[in-house]
């Protein structure tokens, strides 16, 4: 089975933290060129870092606030030679019920997720096609299976990404290209964390209680951690996933009810 990335060139966005940095960590101990992008220089700096450099590799960063699409373009657009991965990576909306959300807040995450992935994709995709091989993975939600309560910005606009990389992928996999996506479940991250210190303000219940009650949801009976979630990642970008394309992969411990 072929999981070595050496000579393999992947751009992983979010990567200052959470799963977008386990995942940039994975593909770097498998070989691959790392271009991090994210808005905080010195946490980019920080994880430039801690990347496996064994096999030769060369690493390097893109400082840039995701908020900001045209500045977003512009950097991503002075980035040299051919890209063969794409970790679509961004945080999540904010929570709440899908009525009181202002509609900017749907129009901004629309931008920052979807647009987004746009621009990096059409930077990459030519490269990717004359390589004869590419990697594209967005990491988004299970609410793309099961709408999860109280996120409904994040519902609405993580399903538009899953079926726009689901359309790429009939488009672009004759070119040895395969675009799928990974949906991570209840994963301790600072995300996680926040959504339950505000579940908790608003049920007027302890962190613990809240942390408690989304475990028992989970066969498993615990949180994901991001290296889990990056395993995933990591082995869809190799050669041994060539076959693998179009799907939403849940890693979740097997809540999600769906098959």
């Amino acid at each position: 089975m072929e999981l070595s990335l050496k000579n393999k060139k992947a751009i992983v966005c979010g990567s200052t933290q959470g799963i977008g940095e386990a995942s940039a960590i994975q593909l770097a101990k498998l070989g691959a060129n790392i271009t991090l992008i994210a808005r905080n220089e010195s946490k980019l700096l920080n994880v430039l870092s801690e990347l496996d450099k064994s096999q030769g590799q060369v690493h390097s960063f893109v400082c840039v606030d995701f908020s900001d699409t045209e500045k977003l373009k512009e950097e991503v657009n002075l980035l040299k030679g051919n890209y063969h991965i794409l970790i679509n990576n961004t945080g999540g909306p904010a929570g709440g019920p899908i009525t009181s959300a202002e509609t900017n807040s749907f129009e901004d995450a629309f931008r920052m997720h979807l647009v987004n992935n746009q621009i990096l994709v059409q930077k990459v995709i030519e490269g990717m096609k004359k390589e004869g091989f590419g990697r594209i993975i967005n990491i988004i939600s299970t609410s793309v299976k099961a709408p999860i309560p109280g996120l409904g910005v994040s519902n609405t606009i993580r399903a538009a990404v899953a079926s726009w990389a689901k359309t790429l992928s009939i488009e672009v996999g004759a070119y040895g290209i395969t675009v799928n996506n990974v949906l991570p479940g209840f994963t301790y991250t600072n995300r996680l964390k926040s959504l339950i210190a505000k579940k908790a303000e608003v049920q007027g219940k302890t962190e613990e209680e809240i942390a408690n009650a989304m475990k028992s949801q989970v066969p498993t009976g615990r949180f994901g951690e991001a290296n889990e979630v990056a395993n995933a990642v990591a082995f869809l970008c190799t050669p041994a996933a060539a076959y693998i394309n179009g799907i939403n992969l849940p890693v979740d411990g097997g809540r999600t009810a769906s098959l």
